[in-house]
């Protein structure tokens, strides 16, 4: 490709600031999310564990980095079950609570150094974390209880202060 031609093609950036881009100044960040309130949550249920890793924000989780991604399931035979949980702090009158958990599937095998994810399927969860909603019911039982436990672990204030969809999801 020539340098011509590497200009003029178009780049899609995603910027991601520290803070609050809705305040209606419209100069530097208008058009922009905010994840100060999100953090991502590695669930493991082939170890029975959950854990806050925040270079999932950034696709580079331990358990993403050293294998190709790829988009069909079905190459990932045998690969480990993951979830990555996007989780969104916000308040309410009672305080801070657990307002967006949302579980995105990742399938990794290490034999083939090959992963499944679908992107959009991430997105589309970060941005309904985001908004408040609780999407969780696609989890197997096992996971859904580990994120639990680790939710009301990890912050029990904000576990008593959120909703009851959610400890109801969470069991």
């Amino acid at each position: 490709m020539s340098s011509d031609q590497s200009s003029n093609k178009k780049k899609n950036n995603f910027t991601i600031i520290k803070d609050d881009s809705t305040d209606g100044h419209g100069g530097y960040g208008a058009g922009t999310i905010s994840l100060e309130n999100m953090s991502s949550v590695i669930v493991d249920p082939n170890e029975d564990k959950a854990y806050v890793d925040m270079a999932a924000m950034h696709a580079r989780s331990d358990v993403e980095r050293r294998v190709k991604w790829i988009n069909d399931r079905e190459e990932v035979q045998g690969g480990k079950l993951y979830w990555i949980v996007w989780v969104t702090v916000d308040k309410n009158e009672n305080g801070p609570y657990y307002a967006g958990v949302a579980g995105s599937e990742i399938r990794v095998n290490r034999e083939i150094k090959r992963a499944y994810k679908s992107m959009a399927e991430h997105v589309k969860h970060m941005e309904k974390s985001l908004k408040g909603h609780i999407i969780v019911e696609h989890m197997d039982d096992h996971s859904k209880k580990l994120l639990g436990d680790f939710l009301r672990d990890y912050k029990p204030e904000l576990w008593e202060n959120s909703t009851e969809e959610l400890t109801r999801q969470l069991f």
